[in-house]
């Protein structure tokens, strides 16, 4: 299997090192970007190849992942459709549709929308995918495989993919603006920014693994921090009077709803 992504940005860069650094041979990659000298350099450090056509990315390969922007697919979509009829295009975009994608490629061609997150880059990210009907169930499996050599990798119905982004893929900033404010809260109580930073964030980090190895439900987990008339049950009266947990639920929906309208 060969695989060209046509953008060699952050979530593209983040994508090709899990491959490598799960044995995937860097000979079998191939990528293309508008920007000559970043791709240059990372075909350097992985050895990946640099072609400087997209077109020329789209014939390399098996697999296409077009890791751009949406409103870069205007122009990208038309450009490689009569080379990309018998290949599996993977899009990153918000917002684009498989009906959308698909009325800009020639009939049949096969498609698969997914939607990682930044933790990628430390091999944490959750991936939704879905394809459209050309995609067989193989064809849909290595597509799977490729995200989870970058985290977990799931199959969900199109309609739920705008929740996904706003659960999945732009809660990450929601995630660093609370350590940022726990690390200043710290700070301003007397501990060195370096320390705050690396309390908040493992106490993020460790409270994420609970949730995911326990089974147990969130609400459970809190109440077992919570002893009675305790520092933690203060601080969680405290959140509550300023709507922690309905601003939360706002960020997420107005995410999702914004995402609807890309």
């Amino acid at each position: 299997m060969k695989i060209s992504f046509i953008g060699c940005g952050n979530m593209a860069s983040a994508i090709i090192k899990g491959l490598i650094g799960n044995g995937f041979d860097p000979a079998c990659i191939c990528a293309s970007d508008i920007n000559a000298e970043g791709l240059r350099k990372m075909a350097e450090q992985t050895g990946i190849k640099a072609a400087p056509l997209n077109t020329e990315a789209v014939n390399f390969a098996d697999i296409v992942i077009l890791a751009v922007k949406p409103q870069q697919l205007d122009d990208i979509l038309p450009e490689i459709r009569d080379i990309a009829s018998n290949k599996i295009l993977v899009t990153l975009a918000p917002g684009k549709t498989l009906k959308w994608i698909g009325e800009r490629l020639n009939k049949n061609t096969k498609v698969v929308r997914t939607m990682p997150s930044t933790p990628a880059l430390v091999g944490e990210s959750m991936t939704a995918l879905c394809a459209n009907e050309h995609v067989s169930e193989s064809e849909l499996d290595e597509v799977l495989e490729i995200f989870r050599n970058v985290g977990k990798a799931v199959v969900i119905p199109e309609n739920l993919f705008d929740v996904a982004v706003g659960v999945g893929s732009s809660s990450p900033a929601y995630v660093f603006m609370f350590i940022e404010a726990m690390a200043d809260a710290a700070v301003y109580k007397g501990m060195s920014r370096q320390q705050a930073y690396a309390f908040a964030a493992q106490a993020v980090y460790g409270s994420a693994r609970l949730v995911l190895e326990s089974g147990i439900h969130p609400g459970e987990l809190k109440d077992r921090v919570c002893s009675p008339a305790g520092t933690t049950i203060e601080g969680l009266r405290t959140l509550e009077q300023g709507g922690f947990r309905g601003t939360v639920m706002d960020a997420v929906i107005d995410a999702v709803e914004r995402s609807q309208e890309l």
